[in-house]
């Protein structure tokens, strides 16, 4: 019997590719871009570790380590660490004809592609229920 468990932690990203069966889910993506020495993400990492076992299953929380991760800091923009960017679904805009053909077809829509897109971003220490409001605005819920 073991006295002590292992709490599950956030993924830490290896490379960029790791990302796609992720955001092809469905469910919120939030993204912690860190470095080992940096001490803000010091700070950080115990409360997304955190975030990682209330949340469980209805989103992927994940740490991405800039300096091991290549590509990372240029493909999101990181100027500065910890850098927090939430990923979901958005249905794609609609112009004003398309909805008018909706409406028209019984309000079936004809295309139901999802675009994945940044729902949020933010960067240095960040409150802990900042970070919950943002997952389950964007349909994360607590286990």
């Amino acid at each position: 019997m073991a006295v002590f468990s292992r709490k599950p932690k956030a993924q830490k990203l290896q490379t960029l590719n790791e990302l796609d069966p992720l955001l092809k889910s469905g469910k919120p993506v939030l993204l912690d871009f860190m470095q080992i020495g940096c001490a803000p993400c010091q700070v950080m990492d115990g409360i997304v570790n955190e975030l990682a076992r209330e949340y469980g299953e209805s989103a992927h929380i994940v740490k991405v380590d800039v300096a091991k991760v290549p590509g990372a800091a240029q493909a999101f923009a990181v100027r500065s660490t910890p850098t927090f960017v939430l990923l979901g679904t958005a249905p794609a805009k609609k112009s004003k004809k398309a909805r008018q053909r909706a409406a028209q077809d019984g309000g079936q829509p004809r295309n139901k592609s999802k675009k994945i897109t940044p729902r949020w971003r933010t960067t240095g220490l960040v409150k802990k229920d900042a970070l919950r409001r943002v997952l389950e605005s964007n349909g994360a819920s607590r286990v």
